[in-house]
């Protein structure tokens, strides 16, 4: 039981982050979008002494405007998706702290609907980011390049599934043990 303990301390501590990490997204995406409107209603003119934020920007971190608010738009994205899969993130870990044990067929289900969400949100995200940067870089050719990495999150989302199984399989021999036990009494 002392494995059991060791996997109700890491729910807790899941739900926890998902909370903490759902709260950044949400900081995030306000971020960028205040971001966007500064710069689009003149505020990169705003100086601090001699220094213009505008200068900083372009000379400092060698980016363009453009890329900027390519960087931006992205960064958007990117928060509601973590956003969302950080709130059934936050559910899964919830649910599985009221069973109080992973090796339930709910768990395990949740966690199969998780690990899904996980890969078609990642796939989606990375494809909707490299269209707009696309057709961004299109009409603005001196918008940079941008990395975009949503490969690791697939990876992420597999192991979920495998591991949905390895639950699954666990409340299978659950359940079988305690109908044993039944039918033994």
């Amino acid at each position: 039981m002392k494995t059991l303990k060791t996997i109700q301390v890491l729910a807790k501590v899941g739900r926890i982050l998902s909370k903490i990490i759902f709260i950044l997204c949400i900081v995030g995406f306000c971020g960028c979008i205040v971001g966007i409107l500064g710069l689009a209603l003149g505020l990169e003119s705003l100086k601090i002494g001699d220094v213009t934020i505008h200068g900083l920007i372009e000379e400092k971190a060698e980016i363009t405007m453009p890329t900027l608010y390519a960087a931006m738009a992205v960064g958007i994205v990117y928060c509601a998706a973590e956003a969302v899969l950080c709130k059934f993130s936050e559910t899964y870990f919830k649910n599985e702290l009221i069973d109080g044990t992973p090796f339930t067929l709910r768990g395990a289900k949740e966690l199969k609907r998780l690990g899904i969400i996980v890969i078609v949100v990642s796939l989606c995200v990375g494809t909707v980011c490299a269209i707009g940067l696309a057709i961004a870089h299109n009409v603005y050719p001196e918008i940079e390049k941008l990395p975009l990495e949503s490969i690791g999150s697939v990876g992420i989302g597999i192991m979920m599934l495998i591991a949905s199984l390895l639950c699954r399989y666990g409340a299978e021999l659950r359940d079988e043990k305690i109908e044993e036990a039944q039918i033994n009494e």
